[in-house]
């Protein structure tokens, strides 16, 4: 694996663990906390999102779905 794909895929599962933990959070709450730009996290999200992860019950506002998900370093 590349290491830019591996670098992709462990931002995409902290983000993932984040809104886990946090129940529903902002965009613009994930843009702060990872430093990364809005439009990158809205790939990550459109990425979570098409493996339904997660879904945005809101413009903006983004929560974990209740797709079992299994967990691997």
């Amino acid at each position: 694996m590349k290491p830019s794909t591996h670098r992709m895929l462990t931002r995409i599962k902290s983000v993932y663990m984040f809104i886990s933990e946090r129940g529903t959070v902002t965009t613009q709450e994930l843009v702060d906390e990872f430093g990364i730009t809005p439009r990158t996290i809205q790939r990550d999200l459109n990425v979570l999102a098409y493996n339904d992860l997660v879904c945005s019950p809101s413009k903006g506002k983004w929560m974990v779905t209740n797709k079992k998900v299994r967990m691997s370093s």
